[in-house]
């Protein structure tokens, strides 16, 4: 039994200390997950932006890019 009861509290202490250091690295996943969706945002408002403004361009670019796709 006390066997048993030492291998769960070592195993307790592991995962703690496993979480532990992991909770830097969440922190900056999230801000770098943000920073990437604001940048999508941007580069889809000045697409539709370049799309609105230069509409027959915007055609031939797509053109070429069906054929070379």
């Amino acid at each position: 039994m006390e066997t048993i009861d030492k291998a769960m509290h070592s195993a307790h202490e592991a995962v703690d200390k496993l979480s532990n250091a992991n909770q830097p690295g969440c922190g900056k996943r999230l801000a770098k997950k943000g920073r990437t969706e604001n940048a999508e945002k941007r580069l889809m408002e000045n697409c539709r932006t370049y799309v609105r403004d230069n509409p027959i361009s915007s055609l031939g670019i797509a053109v070429a890019a069906g054929f070379l796709y």
